[in-house]
Protein backbone atom coordinates (compact mmCIF):
# COMPACT_ATOMS: atom_id res chain seq x y z
CA UNK A 1 0.00 0.00 0.00
CA UNK A 2 1.71 3.43 -1.17
CA UNK A 3 2.45 5.37 2.12
CA UNK A 4 3.33 8.64 2.92
CA UNK A 5 6.94 8.88 3.99
CA UNK A 6 7.89 9.10 7.52
CA UNK A 7 11.57 9.98 7.59
CA UNK A 8 11.31 13.49 8.39
CA UNK A 9 9.17 12.84 11.43
CA UNK A 10 11.04 13.23 15.08
CA UNK A 11 9.24 10.31 16.86
CA UNK A 12 10.40 12.15 20.34
CA UNK A 13 8.86 15.64 19.44
CA UNK A 14 5.45 14.07 18.03
CA UNK A 15 5.03 11.74 21.35
CA UNK A 16 5.14 15.36 22.99
CA UNK A 17 3.15 16.57 20.65
CA UNK A 18 0.56 13.68 21.42
CA UNK A 19 -3.09 14.24 22.98
CA UNK A 20 -2.47 11.16 24.63
CA UNK A 21 -0.16 8.41 25.43
CA UNK A 22 -0.66 4.19 24.64
CA UNK A 23 -2.40 2.91 27.04
CA UNK A 24 -0.32 0.20 26.78
CA UNK A 25 3.36 -0.55 26.03
CA UNK A 26 4.20 -4.75 26.59
CA UNK A 27 2.00 -5.32 23.78
CA UNK A 28 0.86 -3.26 20.51
CA UNK A 29 -2.65 -2.89 20.00
CA UNK A 30 -5.20 -1.45 17.82
CA UNK A 31 -9.19 -1.47 16.31
CA UNK A 32 -10.24 -0.53 20.31
CA UNK A 33 -13.93 -1.29 21.42
CA UNK A 34 -14.62 0.26 24.54
CA UNK A 35 -17.14 -1.10 26.52
CA UNK A 36 -18.64 0.19 30.24
CA UNK A 37 -19.94 -3.03 32.24
CA UNK A 38 -20.24 -2.85 36.11
CA UNK A 39 -18.56 0.48 35.98
CA UNK A 40 -15.71 -0.28 34.59
CA UNK A 41 -13.63 -0.02 31.13
CA UNK A 42 -13.30 -3.04 29.12
CA UNK A 43 -11.14 -2.81 25.89
CA UNK A 44 -11.59 -4.83 23.36
CA UNK A 45 -8.50 -3.89 20.70
CA UNK A 46 -6.62 -6.29 17.81
CA UNK A 47 -3.37 -7.57 18.93
CA UNK A 48 -0.57 -6.97 16.76
CA UNK A 49 2.68 -8.53 16.08
CA UNK A 50 5.25 -8.58 13.70
CA UNK A 51 4.93 -11.77 12.03
CA UNK A 52 7.11 -11.06 8.83
CA UNK A 53 4.29 -10.77 5.90
CA UNK A 54 4.69 -8.86 3.03
CA UNK A 55 3.46 -5.65 3.07
CA UNK A 56 0.23 -5.42 0.34
CA UNK A 57 -3.14 -3.57 -0.05
CA UNK A 58 -4.54 -7.01 1.18
CA UNK A 59 -3.56 -6.62 4.55
CA UNK A 60 -1.40 -9.68 5.12
CA UNK A 61 1.04 -7.77 7.04
CA UNK A 62 -2.11 -7.68 9.53
CA UNK A 63 -1.33 -11.10 10.81
CA UNK A 64 -2.84 -11.36 14.15
CA UNK A 65 -3.84 -14.43 15.73
CA UNK A 66 -5.39 -13.98 19.27
CA UNK A 67 -7.09 -11.05 21.69
CA UNK A 68 -5.92 -9.70 24.90
CA UNK A 69 -9.10 -7.61 27.10
CA UNK A 70 -8.05 -4.51 28.65
CA UNK A 71 -9.31 -2.66 31.54
CA UNK A 72 -9.46 0.65 33.27
CA UNK A 73 -11.16 1.83 35.96
CA UNK A 74 -11.58 5.15 34.52
CA UNK A 75 -10.12 6.75 31.55
CA UNK A 76 -7.37 8.22 33.39
CA UNK A 77 -6.51 5.24 35.61
CA UNK A 78 -4.06 2.77 34.34
CA UNK A 79 -5.32 0.23 31.91
CA UNK A 80 -4.58 -3.52 32.82
CA UNK A 81 -3.87 -6.45 30.73
CA UNK A 82 -5.45 -9.02 31.65
CA UNK A 83 -4.31 -12.13 29.16
CA UNK A 84 -5.15 -13.76 26.75
CA UNK A 85 -8.73 -14.25 26.05
CA UNK A 86 -8.97 -16.28 22.58
CA UNK A 87 -6.22 -17.67 19.83
CA UNK A 88 -7.38 -18.56 16.61
CA UNK A 89 -6.30 -21.67 17.48
CA UNK A 90 -9.30 -22.72 19.54
CA UNK A 91 -11.47 -21.69 17.12
CA UNK A 92 -12.73 -24.47 14.67
CA UNK A 93 -13.56 -22.97 11.19
CA UNK A 94 -10.93 -19.78 11.40
CA UNK A 95 -7.49 -20.58 10.20
CA UNK A 96 -5.93 -16.58 10.55
CA UNK A 97 -5.81 -13.22 11.00
CA UNK A 98 -8.06 -12.69 14.00
CA UNK A 99 -8.72 -8.50 13.25
CA UNK A 100 -10.61 -6.22 14.87
CA UNK A 101 -13.11 -7.15 17.52
CA UNK A 102 -16.12 -5.99 19.68
CA UNK A 103 -17.82 -7.09 22.45
CA UNK A 104 -21.66 -7.08 24.25
CA UNK A 105 -23.00 -8.14 27.53
CA UNK A 106 -26.48 -10.05 27.95
CA UNK A 107 -27.69 -11.47 30.99
CA UNK A 108 -24.26 -11.87 33.03
CA UNK A 109 -22.88 -13.00 29.75
CA UNK A 110 -20.22 -11.54 27.84
CA UNK A 111 -19.86 -12.12 23.54
CA UNK A 112 -16.78 -11.43 22.11
CA UNK A 113 -17.27 -11.01 18.07
CA UNK A 114 -14.36 -11.62 15.93
CA UNK A 115 -13.39 -11.62 12.35
CA UNK A 116 -11.12 -14.11 10.88
CA UNK A 117 -10.06 -15.92 7.71
CA UNK A 118 -11.55 -19.55 7.43
CA UNK A 119 -9.70 -22.40 6.34
CA UNK A 120 -10.82 -21.08 2.59
CA UNK A 121 -9.28 -17.74 2.99
CA UNK A 122 -12.77 -15.44 3.72
CA UNK A 123 -13.39 -13.50 6.05
CA UNK A 124 -16.15 -14.66 8.55
CA UNK A 125 -17.58 -13.69 11.86
CA UNK A 126 -17.43 -15.32 14.87
CA UNK A 127 -18.72 -15.24 18.64
CA UNK A 128 -17.11 -16.42 21.40
CA UNK A 129 -18.70 -16.83 24.99
CA UNK A 130 -17.72 -16.27 28.83
CA UNK A 131 -18.76 -15.52 31.88
CA UNK A 132 -16.26 -12.46 32.48
CA UNK A 133 -15.76 -9.27 30.72
CA UNK A 134 -11.89 -10.77 30.46
CA UNK A 135 -12.58 -14.15 29.09
CA UNK A 136 -11.55 -16.79 28.39
CA UNK A 137 -13.78 -16.84 25.60
CA UNK A 138 -15.27 -20.26 24.24
CA UNK A 139 -15.66 -19.83 20.39
CA UNK A 140 -18.96 -21.13 18.63
CA UNK A 141 -17.59 -23.69 16.54
CA UNK A 142 -19.08 -22.42 13.53
CA UNK A 143 -19.04 -18.55 11.87
CA UNK A 144 -22.25 -16.90 12.13
CA UNK A 145 -24.18 -17.66 9.21
CA UNK A 146 -24.40 -15.41 6.51
CA UNK A 147 -21.20 -13.09 7.82
CA UNK A 148 -18.45 -12.02 5.89
CA UNK A 149 -16.26 -9.07 5.87
CA UNK A 150 -15.00 -7.71 8.79
CA UNK A 151 -14.96 -4.98 11.93
CA UNK A 152 -17.86 -6.33 13.52
CA UNK A 153 -19.13 -3.83 16.41
CA UNK A 154 -22.22 -4.25 18.00
CA UNK A 155 -24.73 -1.96 19.66
CA UNK A 156 -27.31 -2.74 22.34
CA UNK A 157 -30.24 -0.28 21.76
CA UNK A 158 -32.35 1.35 24.55
CA UNK A 159 -35.64 -1.10 23.99
CA UNK A 160 -32.42 -3.86 24.40
CA UNK A 161 -32.45 -4.78 20.94
CA UNK A 162 -28.55 -6.12 19.65
CA UNK A 163 -27.43 -5.10 16.39
CA UNK A 164 -24.07 -5.96 14.09
CA UNK A 165 -22.37 -3.20 12.01
CA UNK A 166 -20.00 -4.98 10.12
CA UNK A 167 -18.07 -4.97 6.33
CA UNK A 168 -14.28 -3.57 5.09
CA UNK A 169 -13.60 -2.91 1.80
CA UNK A 170 -9.97 -3.79 -0.06
CA UNK A 171 -8.62 -6.47 1.77
CA UNK A 172 -11.73 -6.92 4.06
CA UNK A 173 -13.05 -8.29 1.32
CA UNK A 174 -16.81 -6.64 0.94
CA UNK A 175 -16.90 -5.89 -2.37
CA UNK A 176 -16.55 -9.64 -2.89
CA UNK A 177 -20.27 -9.99 -1.79
CA UNK A 178 -21.67 -7.58 -4.17
CA UNK A 179 -23.63 -10.26 -5.90
CA UNK A 180 -24.51 -11.85 -2.86
CA UNK A 181 -21.87 -14.64 -3.02
CA UNK A 182 -17.75 -14.57 -2.76
CA UNK A 183 -16.20 -13.48 -5.44
CA UNK A 184 -12.82 -15.59 -5.83
CA UNK A 185 -11.61 -14.29 -9.37
CA UNK A 186 -8.62 -11.88 -9.06
CA UNK A 187 -6.96 -13.01 -5.79
CA UNK A 188 -4.10 -10.81 -5.50
CA UNK A 189 -6.42 -7.83 -6.03
CA UNK A 190 -7.92 -5.86 -3.12
CA UNK A 191 -9.68 -3.33 -5.62
CA UNK A 192 -11.12 -5.66 -8.10
CA UNK A 193 -15.40 -5.48 -7.88
CA UNK A 194 -15.33 -2.01 -6.24
CA UNK A 195 -17.80 -0.04 -7.97
CA UNK A 196 -16.81 2.70 -10.26
CA UNK A 197 -16.11 6.48 -9.00
CA UNK A 198 -19.06 7.64 -9.95
CA UNK A 199 -21.21 5.32 -8.47
CA UNK A 200 -22.70 4.34 -5.12
CA UNK A 201 -20.15 3.71 -2.32
CA UNK A 202 -20.24 -0.09 -1.07
CA UNK A 203 -22.01 -0.14 2.13
CA UNK A 204 -21.26 -0.77 5.48
CA UNK A 205 -24.06 -3.80 6.24
CA UNK A 206 -26.15 -4.30 9.33
CA UNK A 207 -27.99 -7.12 11.20
CA UNK A 208 -30.38 -7.57 14.36
CA UNK A 209 -29.09 -10.51 16.15
CA UNK A 210 -30.88 -13.08 17.69
CA UNK A 211 -32.00 -12.99 21.46
CA UNK A 212 -29.32 -15.76 22.04
CA UNK A 213 -26.66 -13.33 19.91
CA UNK A 214 -25.06 -16.12 18.36
CA UNK A 215 -27.03 -15.78 14.96
CA UNK A 216 -28.80 -12.75 12.80
CA UNK A 217 -32.24 -12.48 12.66
CA UNK A 218 -32.42 -11.25 9.96
CA UNK A 219 -31.22 -10.73 6.06
CA UNK A 220 -28.41 -8.73 6.71
CA UNK A 221 -29.08 -5.17 5.10
CA UNK A 222 -27.38 -2.12 3.61
CA UNK A 223 -26.28 0.99 6.04
CA UNK A 224 -26.84 4.14 3.56
CA UNK A 225 -24.61 7.11 4.30
CA UNK A 226 -26.05 10.31 2.03
CA UNK A 227 -24.40 13.75 1.49
CA UNK A 228 -26.34 17.01 2.59
CA UNK A 229 -29.01 16.27 -0.14
CA UNK A 230 -30.30 12.90 0.72
CA UNK A 231 -28.06 11.31 -1.92
CA UNK A 232 -26.04 8.05 -1.48
CA UNK A 233 -21.99 8.70 -0.94
CA UNK A 234 -19.88 7.83 -4.15
CA UNK A 235 -17.16 5.75 -4.17
CA UNK A 236 -14.74 8.27 -5.67
CA UNK A 237 -15.94 10.42 -2.78
CA UNK A 238 -12.62 8.74 -0.65
CA UNK A 239 -12.50 11.89 1.77
CA UNK A 240 -16.20 10.70 3.08
CA UNK A 241 -17.41 7.23 1.90
CA UNK A 242 -17.03 4.01 4.06
CA UNK A 243 -13.82 1.75 4.27
CA UNK A 244 -14.25 -0.11 6.96
CA UNK A 245 -14.57 0.49 11.05
CA UNK A 246 -17.95 0.67 11.54
CA UNK A 247 -19.32 2.29 14.86
CA UNK A 248 -22.46 2.95 16.70
CA UNK A 249 -23.25 5.21 19.78
CA UNK A 250 -26.61 7.11 20.51
CA UNK A 251 -26.68 10.97 22.10
CA UNK A 252 -29.77 12.65 22.52
CA UNK A 253 -32.32 10.32 21.03
CA UNK A 254 -30.11 10.60 17.13
CA UNK A 255 -28.17 7.62 16.12
CA UNK A 256 -24.64 7.70 15.41
CA UNK A 257 -22.90 5.87 12.93
CA UNK A 258 -19.03 6.23 12.46
CA UNK A 259 -16.22 5.05 10.53
CA UNK A 260 -13.01 5.03 8.94
CA UNK A 261 -12.22 6.20 5.31
CA UNK A 262 -9.40 4.17 5.14
CA UNK A 263 -7.09 5.07 2.29
CA UNK A 264 -7.79 8.72 3.08
CA UNK A 265 -7.02 8.41 7.18
CA UNK A 266 -10.26 10.20 8.59
CA UNK A 267 -12.68 8.62 11.08
CA UNK A 268 -15.80 10.56 9.84
CA UNK A 269 -19.84 10.03 11.36
CA UNK A 270 -23.42 10.41 10.00
CA UNK A 271 -26.56 11.07 11.92
CA UNK A 272 -29.54 9.13 11.25
CA UNK A 273 -33.02 8.35 13.44
CA UNK A 274 -32.78 4.96 13.80
CA UNK A 275 -30.43 1.85 14.00
CA UNK A 276 -30.69 1.08 10.13
CA UNK A 277 -30.06 4.63 8.79
CA UNK A 278 -30.31 6.29 6.74
CA UNK A 279 -27.59 8.21 8.13
CA UNK A 280 -26.81 11.92 6.85
CA UNK A 281 -22.98 12.78 6.79
CA UNK A 282 -22.35 15.15 9.47
CA UNK A 283 -18.26 15.61 9.73
CA UNK A 284 -15.19 14.59 11.07
CA UNK A 285 -14.26 13.06 14.50
CA UNK A 286 -10.30 12.55 14.08
CA UNK A 287 -7.91 13.94 11.76
CA UNK A 288 -5.11 11.44 10.33
CA UNK A 289 -2.73 9.93 12.82
CA UNK A 290 0.52 8.18 12.08
CA UNK A 291 0.31 5.26 10.95
CA UNK A 292 -1.88 3.78 7.53
CA UNK A 293 -5.06 2.77 9.29
CA UNK A 294 -7.69 4.89 11.80
CA UNK A 295 -10.19 2.74 13.85
CA UNK A 296 -12.12 3.54 16.93
CA UNK A 297 -14.80 3.57 19.15
CA UNK A 298 -16.71 5.80 21.25
CA UNK A 299 -18.49 5.33 24.55
CA UNK A 300 -19.30 7.20 27.82
CA UNK A 301 -18.58 7.15 31.43
CA UNK A 302 -19.61 9.02 33.97
CA UNK A 303 -21.40 12.09 31.57
CA UNK A 304 -18.44 12.17 29.87
CA UNK A 305 -17.72 10.97 26.31
CA UNK A 306 -14.53 9.20 24.90
CA UNK A 307 -12.91 8.10 21.69
CA UNK A 308 -10.62 5.18 21.76
CA UNK A 309 -8.53 5.34 18.76
CA UNK A 310 -4.93 3.55 18.09
CA UNK A 311 -1.74 5.25 15.93
CA UNK A 312 1.56 3.78 15.16
CA UNK A 313 4.01 6.57 17.43
CA UNK A 314 4.82 3.84 19.67
CA UNK A 315 6.37 1.74 17.21
CA UNK A 316 8.03 4.61 15.44
CA UNK A 317 5.69 4.44 12.22
CA UNK A 318 5.16 0.91 11.67
CA UNK A 319 1.77 0.37 10.05
CA UNK A 320 1.19 -2.95 11.53
CA UNK A 321 2.26 -2.08 15.23
CA UNK A 322 -0.45 0.02 16.31
CA UNK A 323 -0.93 1.49 20.51
CA UNK A 324 -4.29 1.89 21.56
CA UNK A 325 -4.96 5.60 22.88
CA UNK A 326 -7.95 7.29 24.52
CA UNK A 327 -9.48 11.11 24.46
CA UNK A 328 -12.49 13.22 25.53
CA UNK A 329 -15.03 13.44 22.43
CA UNK A 330 -17.44 16.31 22.53
CA UNK A 331 -20.55 17.14 20.93
CA UNK A 332 -21.54 20.51 20.61
CA UNK A 333 -25.07 22.14 21.66
CA UNK A 334 -26.24 21.33 18.05
CA UNK A 335 -24.79 18.18 18.54
CA UNK A 336 -22.26 17.50 16.27
CA UNK A 337 -18.79 16.69 17.39
CA UNK A 338 -15.68 18.85 17.71
CA UNK A 339 -12.75 17.60 15.74
CA UNK A 340 -10.22 16.41 17.16
CA UNK A 341 -6.46 16.86 16.28
CA UNK A 342 -4.26 14.02 17.22
CA UNK A 343 -1.19 15.73 17.63
CA UNK A 344 -0.57 19.64 18.93
CA UNK A 345 0.18 21.81 16.31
Amino acid sequence: MPEDSIDHIDFDELNKRAISQPLVKHIYTADPSAHVFNGKIYIYPSHDVDAGDAFDDLGSHFAMEDYHVLSMDSPTSEAVDNGLALHVNDVPWAAKQMWAPDAAEKDGKYYLFFPAKDHEGIFKIGVAVSDSPVGPFTPQSEAIKNSFSIDPAVFKDDDGSYYMYFGGIWGGQLQRWRTGKFNADQPESPVAFLPEENEPALCPKVAKLTDDLLEFAEDVKDVLITDENGQPLLQGDTDRRFFEASWLHKYNGKYYFSYSTGDTHYLCYAIGDNPYGPFKYAGRILEPVVGWTSHHSICAFENKWYLFYHDSSLSKGVTHLRSVKVTELIHDENGFIKTIKPYND
